[in-house]
């Protein structure tokens, strides 16, 4: 049996980027990107994306990829991931695919198909976004279809017009889109969880180290390259509170404390749509002895399985 891809998922401030470079150095691997704004150039300190000398010399796939004036497609990033994994195989490496984005783990690893895109369709969509807000169109989203809108949050505007996007091109639910959960490759997977207080503090120490590495002045050079045109990277965790700073919005106080917020609210999120996922074997991620305990198991293993050894 072809050696399995190895996931590492959860919330955002569990510690997967460390949990994935020692499976990576004890396991013979390489690491795939599966955050959604790792991909783009320069958004760095805002996606506490490692920097080159913190790899420890563990290659890493799809970073700074795009310009942040590029709107994100899940469908290309599909096609990329899953090339990355063929090379990485075809070098007898293992694959761990590490990573935050729940929609982004699955289209690499499960039997996901995209609808296309409309570009009128999307830009009218787009533009009732900015008219209306995205309450409004969630409220649309609820009535054609409430599983979608339960799964997406209401302020989530870049989803919410896929959402319907797909209805509309498609006929049917933005839901149905998303089958069972069947992966396309024999696949291990690993999430990290945190109590609800630590992972608070997490994020709230997390946007604090993040002002003090100079997330601001990170912000304002992408604005100076397009950023704010970007109608994904634009939207993203911190960036786009700091855009409202910028902008003379909000004081700077208030990007940061609105950052830590909506950044609680999107790892709850998180926290939900991994939970729905059966195959997901769970650690604590403050056990400093679950990451050894792993290792020994994938190790005792060999990897032929597409599970954790029992």
């Amino acid at each position: 049996m072809p050696q399995p891809v190895i996931t590492v998922v959860g919330p955002t401030a569990t510690g997967k980027s460390g949990l994935s470079l020692r499976l990576a150095r004890a396991l013979g691997g390489e690491i795939v990107n599966a955050d959604s704004m790792q991909l783009y150039r320069g958004m760095d300190i805002g996606t506490a994306k490692l920097a080159a000398a913190a790899r420890a010399g563990v290659p890493h796939h799809l970073l700074d990829i795009w310009e942040v004036t590029r709107t994100a497609s899940v469908s290309e990033y599909q096609q990329l991931a899953r090339a990355a994994i063929a090379e990485i195989r075809g070098r007898g490496r293992i694959p761990i695919l590490a990573g935050g984005s729940g929609l982004y783990v699955r289209a690499a690893i499960d039997n996901l198909e995209f609808p296309g895109t409309d570009p009128v369709l999307r830009d009218g969509l787009e533009a009732e976004l900015a008219e209306l807000g995205a309450a409004a169109l969630h409220a649309r989203l609820a009535c054609a279809d409430p599983a979608a809108a339960a799964a997406i949050l209401p302020g989530n505007g870049r989803r919410i017009v896929r959402a319907l996007e797909v209805i509309q091109l498609s006929g049917r639910p933005f839901s149905a889109t998303l089958p069972g959960y069947e992966s396309v490759y024999p696949a291990v997977q690993i999430g990290l969880r945190l109590p609800r207080a630590e992972l608070d503090r997490r994020i709230a120490g997390r946007v604090g180290q993040m002002w003090q590495a100079g997330f601001v002045a990170e912000v304002r050079d992408l604005a100076g390259r397009g950023l704010r045109a970007g109608r994904t990277a634009s939207r993203a965790l911190g960036y786009a509170q700091v855009l409202r700073f910028l902008a003379g919005e909000w004081p700077e106080e208030q990007a940061a404390a609105e950052t830590v917020r909506a950044t609680r609210r999107f790892a709850r999120r998180q926290e939900a749509w991994f939970r729905r996922d059966p195959r997901i074997q769970w650690l604590a991620a403050d056990d400093p002895g679950a990451a050894d305990q792993v290792i020994a198991r994938l190790q005792e293993s060999g990897l032929r399985e597409p599970g954790l050894a029992g």
